[in-house]
């Protein structure tokens, strides 16, 4: 099949916000076998869906392109707020993720020295107890929603506590996240004076990120931007504005993906015929359950990328120009690849997912993020052994494609008498 940008498809209705928000995946496998890569509209964009399609793409830095990675509004802003929305970092500013070699290859290089199996090691006590303290605080109570309680307080205090942020900062850092998602994934129309007020609250965020950077240039401390400013690899560090684009970044892919793959991961083990004593008693390592989440539910479901030059991509030729969304979501689903696609079962065969990507954007904090959620059900499990699902109860996704969150997670403590 070839198709030019002029003569675009009809293509499929593929609509992750509204029809197929909380389950994409029986729309997407019934094109897989027929269709694996289609136009969508409402994306204004082609989506692959099998894996060795992404891979293929994401191995090609020659031929597509990372700049453009992020989803797009498509509600027309204000003007104002559009500028404040391309400059809020610094002006031309990127982060990493949204770079192409060579630029990527030296910042990432730099950013790597930071995510090394020696220094997630090391790190390791502080995210236990900071996981510890607040499960016990999540004990305290017979019901509780997961997500507000546990999930993503954590995934936020671990992550500010790598970079030396104080704790007084945590809720702005979450309202600041908050309203880069909105700008980033507006689907309808709002109140132009909330997407001002969303607009700056981003540049206060990167104004909190260069007087970090520049604080920590001054004074150094132990933690990853005084790294990245004094260290680096081969005596090669980033200037003060290199690593304040990048902390905004580090902030929302640190925390937002952890809640998300926390909130699947559990809810997935807990609606289980085993449920979470399957955890409690060994029979389901904690490693064999993180990566099973991720297979089974991605937290990031796809990511964009666009092509530099006329291309073939799963049989169908594109135009340069082409914007590609790779479902990373629907790998994990691929049954080529899982034997079970659409069952969840922990057994130690689920680490061939996308989850964190492939190729030179590979997640640099994957095995941070690993270790950050392999801790969180160790704690869990210790601390709340009776944990179950509020009965009755279905959690809706919310609407921020292409990140998977849960928007709740209602769980409860069994009752002695419930305990066989």
């Amino acid at each position: 099949m070839s198709v030019d940008s002029g003569q675009l498809p009809e293509g499929r209705p593929f609509d992750p916000y509204g029809a197929h928000r909380d389950d994409p995946y029986t729309f997407l496998a019934g094109l897989g076998e027929t269709e694996p890569v289609f136009y969508a509209p409402l994306l204004n964009a082609w989506c692959v869906t099998r894996r060795e399609d992404m891979v293929a793409v994401l191995r090609d830095d020659r031929n597509f392109s990372a700049r453009d990675h992020n989803p797009r509004s498509s509600v027309e802003l204000p003007e104002d707020v559009s500028r404040m929305l391309r400059t809020w970092r610094g002006a031309g500013a990127l982060a990493v993720g949204s770079l192409d070699p060579p630029e990527h290859t030296r910042i990432r290089e730099v950013l790597n020295v930071g995510f090394t199996p020696a220094r997630v090691r090391a790190f390791e006590p502080t995210v236990r107890e900071i996981a510890a303290r607040l499960a016990g605080q999540a004990a305290d109570s017979a019901e509780f929603d997961f997500i507000t309680a546990f999930a993503v307080p954590y995934a936020l205090e671990v992550i500010c506590r790598r970079l030396g942020i104080p704790d007084e900062y945590l809720d702005r850092l979450r309202t600041w996240s908050e309203q880069r998602i909105e700008l980033m994934m507006l689907q309808s129309y709002t109140d132009p004076d909330r997407l001002r007020e969303f607009a700056r609250g981003l540049m206060e965020f990167g104004a909190f990120a260069r007087a970090l950077a520049r604080e920590r240039l001054a004074s150094p401390r132990d933690d990853l931007v005084s790294e990245l400013l004094h260290e680096g690899k081969g005596g090669r560090t980033l200037t003060v504005d290199e690593v304040a684009v990048q902390i905004p970044t580090l902030i929302f892919a640190g925390h937002m993906t952890c809640a998300e793959a926390l909130g699947t991961i559990f809810f997935q083990q807990l609606r289980s015929p085993g449920g979470w004593a399957e955890v409690v008693d060994g029979t389901i390592a904690p490693r064999d359950l993180v990566e099973e989440g991720l297979r089974f539910d991605s937290p990031l479901a796809g990511m964009y990328r666009t092509a530099l030059h006329d291309v073939e991509v799963g049989g169908v030729r594109l135009a340069a120009g082409s914007r590609l969304l790779l479902l990373y979501g629907a790998a994990g689903r691929d049954s080529r690849v899982h034997a079970c696609p659409a069952g969840f079962g922990p057994s130690g065969d689920s680490s061939s997912h996308l989850a964190f990507g492939h190729g030179i954007h590979f997640c640099l904090g994957a095995g941070f993020a690993r270790m950050e959620l392999e801790v969180a059900i160790e704690e869990i499990a210790a601390r709340i052994p009776d944990l179950t699902l509020v009965p009755g109860q279905q959690p809706p996704h919310r609407p921020v494609f292409p990140l998977r969150a849960l928007s709740e997670l209602p769980v409860r403590q069994l009752a002695p008498a419930e305990i066989r």
